[in-house]
C-alpha cells in the first residue's frame, strides 16, 4: 500500500488537481473534469483512516477535531512538492479526504491564461473587487495572481484571511499577513473586524459566505481600503443579487445604495476544456460605471448584462462573448461553449449567423 507521501508525488507527476481518498474506491484523482483510478486496489476503512492519520500528522494537527465535527479543513505543506488543501470527513463509518494540489509559488498569470485586464485590478486603491464562479474554477488563483502584482509593486499592507491557507507569499514590497481561519482566528467575521485595527491597505477575505461578512466588507471598503473576495454565482447579475438577497427585505435598498458606491469590478469565471483536452478559464469582466450604478440603485440589475456588452472600450467582457471569442479562435468546440454560455440560445444564433458569412 501506498504512503500518504507517495500518493501526493504519484497523482502529482500524473497532473492531477485533486485526490480522493474514499474507502469502498480505488485511490482516485482529478484531472481536467475527469476521475481517474491511481490503481486497481480498492481501499479498505482501516487503509483509509491511515491515509487520512498521516495527512494530520503531516498538518502537526489534532485528529479529535475530525472526531468531533464529522469533517474538518486545513492546508499542508510538503516542502518541494506542493501545498495541499485537505477537506477531512467522515462516510458510512470511515474516514475519507478530499485534497486539492496547489503548487508552491504564484503561477504565471500569462502562462494560465489570465488576462491582463484582471490582473491590472492591482492598481485599484480602494473599494470591493469580487472573483466568482463555481467551486474549483480557479477563483484562489485569480485572486493570487492580483494581489502578487499588488505585493510587486506597492508598498501595502495586505492582509489575508483563508480558510485554509492556499497560497504563501514572500515580502516584497508590500508587507503580507496570513491568517487561517480555525488557526489563527476563529471566523471570518472576527478576523475581518480586527484587520480593521491592523493599518491594512488590501485585505483579501477568502469567502463572503453570510450577511455578516459581506457588510463589514463593504464598509471596509467604503471606509477607503481594498477589498478583495469570492462568491459562488457566475455572472455579475447574479452576484449582485445573491448580495442584495442575503439580506433581510428591508435593509435591501440600503445595501443596493451602498453597493453601488463601493463595488470596483467583479470577474466571474469558468474553467472548460479545450479541443486538445486541457482547461482554459473563461472570463466575464464587469467594471462600474454610472450606468452600472444606477442599474444598482433602481433595482434594475437585469439591465447590467446589455452594458456589459456595448462597454468592450471600457475593458468589459460578457462570459459568452469570451466564449464566442474562444470558439472562433479554434480553441473551444461549440458544444463546449453552448454548454458553459449564460445564455446558449443567443450564443448559438451568434454562431450560426458567423457561420453564415
Amino acid at each position: 500500500m501506498l504512503s500518504f507521501l507517495e500518493v501526493i508525488k504519484q497523482t502529482k507527476e500524473l497532473g492531477a488537481s485533486d485526490i480522493f481518498i474514499v474507502a469502498g474506491k480505488p485511490l482516485s484523482y482529478k484531472k481536467g473534469k475527469m476521475i481517474f483510478q491511481l490503481n486497481d486496489e480498492k481501499v479498505m476503512p482501516d487503509y483509509s483512516k491511515q491515509l487520512v492519520e498521516e495527512a494530520y500528522k503531516f498538518a502537526n494537527r489534532e485528529l479529535s477535531r475530525l472526531s468531533v465535527d464529522g469533517d474538518d479543513d486545513f492546508a499542508i505543506s510538503v516542502p518541494d512538492l506542493a501545498r495541499l488543501r485537505v477537506n477531512c470527513y467522515k462516510q458510512r463509518g470511515s474516514l475519507a479526504a478530499v485534497l486539492r494540489i496547489v503548487s508552491y509559488g504564484i503561477p504565471d498569470y500569462q502562462a494560465i491564461g489570465i488576462p491582463e485586464e484582471v490582473v491590472n485590478l492591482a492598481t485599484k486603491q480602494k473599494g470591493l473587487i469580487l472573483v466568482t464562479g463555481s467551486a474549483g474554477n480557479g477563483k484562489s488563483t485569480t485572486l493570487a495572481c492580483i494581489l502578487q502584482r499588488i505585493n510587486e509593486t506597492r508598498s501595502d499592507h495586505i492582509i489575508t484571511l483563508e480558510d485554509p491557507i492556499e497560497f504563501l507569499y514572500r515580502n516584497e514590497e508590500s508587507i503580507v499577513s496570513q491568517r487561517e481561519v480555525g488557526l489563527d482566528t476563529a471566523n471570518f467575521v472576527s478576523a475581518l473586524r480586527s484587520s480593521l485595527r491592523q493599518s491594512p491597505d488590501v485585505i483579501l477575505v477568502g469567502e463572503m459566505r453570510d450577511y455578516e461578512t459581506i457588510q463589514i466588507a463593504m464598509t471596509a471598503a467604503e471606509t477607503g481600503h481594498l477589498i478583495l473576495s469570492t462568491l459562488h454565482t457566475v455572472g455579475a447579475v447574479n452576484t449582485i443579487d445573491r448580495i442584495i438577497d442575503i439580506f433581510p427585505p428591508n435593509q435591501q435598498q440600503q445595501v443596493r445604495v451602498q453597493l453601488s458606491m463601493v463595488l470596483q469590478t467583479v470577474v466571474s469565471q469558468q474553467l472548460i476544456p479545450t479541443v486538445d483536452g486541457t482547461l482554459i478559464p473563461v472570463f466575464e469582466i464587469m467594471h462600474m460605471n454610472n450606468a452600472v450604478r444606477n442599474m444598482i440603485r433602481e433595482s434594475k440589475v437585469y439591465q447590467i448584462e446589455s452594458v456589459i456588452g456595448m462597454s468592450g472600450a471600457e475593458g468589459m467582457v460578457s462570459m459568452d462573448s469570451s466564449l464566442y471569442e474562444l470558439v472562433t479562435s479554434g480553441k473551444i468546440t461549440v458544444e463546449t461553449a453552448l454548454q458553459y454560455a449564460l445564455h446558449p440560445e443567443l450564443l448559438e444564433k451568434r454562431l450560426r449567423l458567423n457561420q453564415k458569412r
